[in-house]
């Protein structure tokens, strides 16, 4: 009885938190569906989605395309939400479905990229990191770490944001960086990557964009030709992988801009703003963190439950 009469006391409270009609929101992201990075967005808008009690519809294209997204976010401006959170790669394709968005009177959060377009477009605030200013704080790690001849390896050509991520990473380095494109298939990652060290053996530091998409695959590549320990390998975001092989001693650092809380934080906003009206006042920046071997084994069980 005294269990149940708890277990009742909690629900009830749970329930008082809840709006009480609960928001349709609606939220459409450019994440592709083998990149772990955007699963754990998800997680945090399902998370928003269940404390808050708002029916939230997640979305994004099959593959990196500007113009099935911008056609997702005119599908969702149609149906009229009470809020949407959009990601936005691309401003010059984006912008006419978010403007079309905002004029219709939809309140609209950014997250992840768009961080110096989004107010232009009207969005209320954007949820993220800033992306040149993160690549910047890295390219100046690895080069105090004794790099002088990296590569930025770009896993999603034409996402405006990875570009700022390689700009940045070139400004704060300092020495001599080249862009490596490829495509988010690892397999193919590790080939550009160990092709890329192998014509250049000055190379000494490998900065990627993508935790499980680059990061593994350039430790691969690594450990493949022997040179563990004589090259610098760097990322964006996290993996349980890639963090092992920081606190192993491996790789040198992961760039943690919190994907979690750019899935949470929107729905959660949108959500306290249909019930009361209420949003902050201004961006809130998910990161960067530098997570270097230190801090790497305390994070390592969370990335792999899907929260770090």
């Amino acid at each position: 009885m005294k269990n149940f009469i708890k277990g009742a006391l909690v629900a009830g409270a749970v329930a008082m938190a809840m709006p009480a009609m609960a928001a349709d929101i609606i939220v459409v992201s450019h994440g592709q569906a083998n990149d772990a990075f955007w699963s754990v967005v998800k997680n945090g808008v399902d998370k928003a989605a269940k404390d808050t009690g708002a029916n939230v519809s997640y979305r994004s294209p099959e593959t990196f395309d500007m113009v099935a997204m911008s056609q997702l976010i005119d599908a969702a401006v149609n149906q009229e939400p009470a809020g949407l959170v959009v990601s936005i790669p691309d401003a010059d394709a984006l912008s006419p479905s978010i403007e079309r968005a905002v004029a219709a009177g939809i309140p609209v959060i950014s997250m992840n990229s768009g961080s110096d377009v989004a107010a232009k477009l009207g969005a209320l605030l954007h949820v993220g990191q800033d992306e040149f200013t993160a690549g910047k704080a890295a390219g100046t790690k690895l080069a105090e770490m004794g790099g002088s001849n990296g590569i930025c390896v770009n896993q999603e050509v034409g996402n405006v944001s990875l570009d700022l991520r390689c700009a940045g990473f070139a400004e704060g380095f300092g020495g001599t960086v080249e862009v490596l494109p490829t495509s988010n298939d690892p397999a193919e990652v590790q080939a550009k990557v160990r092709a890329a060290l192998d014509s250049n053996p000055d190379i000494d530091t490998v900065m990627g964009l993508g935790a499980s998409t680059v990061g593994e695959p350039a430790i691969a590549a690594v450990e493949a030709l022997g040179r563990t320990g004589e090259i610098n390998i760097a990322t964006f975001d996290l993996s349980a992988n890639f963090l092992k092989a920081v606190a192993d001693g491996k790789a040198a650092f992961a760039i943690d801009q919190q994907q979690f809380l750019q899935g949470y934080l929107p729905v959660a906003f949108l959500a306290l703003n249909a019930e009361y009206g209420l949003i902050p006042g201004g961006d809130v920046p998910s990161g960067p963190n530098l997570i270097t071997k230190d801090k790497a084994s305390q994070v390592i069980d969370l990335s792999s439950k899907g929260i770090r």
